[in-house]
């Protein structure tokens, strides 16, 4: 039996959503829309060396009770949780990130595949400044346009189906997928491994990223990227108290005290 949400009405506070409480197109459109715009995604507890929890319960109290962040497994747990409770079906999957490397990397990150009206979508608020702000149509291959960025699922043949953003005129390979089912087993060996073992990006890089159907902000250690779609802006913080202050007025966190940078 799947676990179920403690507190639906604070997730919905939390995360500004008030339309209809139904397993349609258009709710499922909304709920994405508002959590990944309103919960940021990011590593601080990683480098903190504090575990990361997968049951149902440490996430709603972080990422809701708390009004914390987190990454792909707290973030898409949540939502999971969320998506059943308004009556979805949802399939937890994982994936190969092929984002920012060339290696062949391990099935580290979850997404979802979301029934609804018929058709399949691919929902995935994990993912980061560069992930979906809408739920992507599953299997047509079509272009999706979500403000001023545009992606698609493709099916490839040795990778199974993957998620692609249109970058320059080209499009790029975010990861890749299979529609075998993923158990909270799964999960925990790859939670593991992301936050701990030190090859991880997230164990030696700060990560700090919230989108807006304007402008998603990203923050690696002290670099701050704004990206607009047609224009991308990068700075280097100059100090701690700019960092402290980015990270509040930029993503609603607090810095940890004694925290260092890898």
């Amino acid at each position: 039996m799947e676990p179920t949400l403690a507190d639906l009405p604070a997730y919905l506070a939390r995360t500004g959503y008030a339309g209809d409480i139904a397993p349609t197109r258009a709710a499922l459109e909304a709920l994405h829309l508002a959590h990944a715009t309103h919960i940021p995604f990011e590593n601080l507890d990683v480098l903190r060396g504090r575990p990361i929890m997968l049951d149902l319960a440490s996430i709603e109290a972080k990422l809701v009770g708390a009004r914390r962040g987190g990454y792909c497994f707290e973030h898409n747990l949540l939502f999971a949780a969320v998506l059943r409770a308004f009556g979805f079906a949802v399939t937890q999957l994982a994936a190969r990130v092929h984002y920012r490397t060339t290696a062949v990397p391990p099935r580290t990150h979850m997404l979802l595949l979301v029934e609804a009206e018929g058709g399949r979508w691919l929902a995935d608020v994990g993912f980061g400044g560069e992930g979906l702000l809408l739920p992507v149509p599953f299997g047509a291959g079509e272009e999706v346009r979500h403000f001023a960025w545009s992606y698609r699922v493709v099916e490839a043949e040795a990778a199974g189906w993957v998620l692609q953003s249109r970058r320059d005129g080209a499009w790029l390979d975010l990861y890749a997928f299979t529609l075998e089912p993923q158990l909270a087993v799964d999960y925990e060996i790859a939670n593991h491994y992301v936050s701990t073992h030190p090859d991880s990006r997230f164990v030696r890089t700060l990560t700090v990223q919230l989108p807006t159907p304007q402008r998603r902000m990203i923050l690696r250690n002290r670099e701050l990227i704004e990206d607009r779609g047609d224009a991308v802006t990068t700075r280097t913080l100059a100090d701690d108290a700019e960092l402290a202050r980015v990270l509040q007025e930029s993503f609603g966190l607090e810095l940890p005290a004694g925290i260092r940078l890898p």
